[in-house]
């Protein structure tokens, strides 16, 4: 597996997906852009290119990775985090040597990405 989501993540995919039509997948990947010169990109999502994506199952996740963002991500952990002032997903991307103060946007050693002002 590419990456790995929590059991904490996967419940709250789920519940999201039940407002979706049948045969959504969950698209995670990377695009050129913010602070750091890359974010991360995560939504729903129902065609695939079977020359340009792949499909894993992710603790019970379709999930559809581009195979050029593989590298990038590989062992990347999502995670949902609850607490008072609501929740939101994080992202844990070993590869990544520099993250902004939001966490949003990153760069590894081998793609730094083209940085926009914040």
């Amino acid at each position: 597996m590419v990456i790995s989501i929590t059991d904490e993540a996967r419940d709250q995919v789920k519940e999201m997906m039940q407002d979706e039509s049948e045969g959504v997948r969950l698209r995670f990947g990377i695009r050129g852009g913010g602070c750091s010169g890359l974010s991360y990109s995560l939504g729903f999502e129902y065609d695939i290119n079977e020359e340009l994506d792949m499909v894993e199952d992710v603790n019970g996740i379709p999930v559809v990775i581009h195979n050029q963002d593989a590298p990038i991500i590989e062992g990347t952990t999502i995670d949902f985090k609850q607490n008072m002032m609501g929740g939101g997903f994080s992202i844990d991307n070993p590869n990544a040597i520099v993250s902004c103060g939001c966490g949003s946007s990153f760069k590894t050693k081998k793609r730094e990405g083209a940085p926009e002002k914040c």
